[in-house]
């Protein structure tokens, strides 16, 4: 089966791009809602967040605070790598799972941090939906209404731009209307397609 690893930084739109990619048929796995099943509460890994961070990382109700755990981790690199440990050998199992169960002509995984956490190696073709810095904050602060402080610290913590377009086999550049988007898609779809039958 032919698995493609879609990454790009921080609202270079990852999610409309995947989005797509499922409409024409592909199976989309995304590690982002992987994560966000594999803390939720009575889950090991939750447990062993808070075992590590501390209470602090819980809301209220005993769920996991993310935009407080996002903050520890983006400004300690030791704790980033801390959580990863926990997070990415049981978010690795998990899409290497629902690739093997799936029907589908062929796998996209959608992994944010793709190149910075080295796992290339587990995809057929890197993937970057590509869109420069500017757009990236504009889009970021839209959606997700965090300051210039917080979007600085996360691109800060990302493979810089240049980097991951030297590491992508194909690139998707969003920086334009949904039209354009959704026509480079396209393309790659059919030409995904010709890879497997080829």
């Amino acid at each position: 089966m032919l698995t493609i690893g879609l990454t790009g930084g921080i609202g270079s739109g990852k999610t409309v791009a995947s989005d797509h990619f499922a409409r024409l048929g592909a199976e989309v796995i995304d590690t982002d809602l992987l994560s966000r099943e594999l803390v939720e509460p009575g889950q090991p890994a939750l447990d062993e967040i808070v075992a590590h961070f501390g209470t602090g990382v819980l809301d209220a109700e005993g769920r996991l605070d993310r935009a407080a755990l996002r903050a520890r981790v983006f400004t300690d690199a030791v704790e980033r790598r801390a959580l990863e440990q926990i997070l990415h050998p049981r978010i690795r199992a998990a899409m290497l799972e629902r690739a093997a169960a799936s029907k589908k002509p062929y796998v996209v995984f959608v992994i944010p941090l793709l190149m910075e956490t080295g796992q290339q190696s587990l995809v057929d073709r890197v993937l970057l939906i590509d869109a420069p810095e500017n757009l990236q904050r504009e889009r970021a602060a839209a959606r997700d209404g965090v300051d210039q402080a917080e979007i600085d610290r996360i691109l800060a913590a990302q493979t810089d731009r240049e980097a991951r377009r030297r590491h992508a086999d194909d690139i998707v550049v969003n920086d334009g209307d949904l039209a354009t988007l959704y026509e480079q898609i396209e393309r790659l779809h059919r030409n995904y397609l010709n890879q497997i039958r080829s």
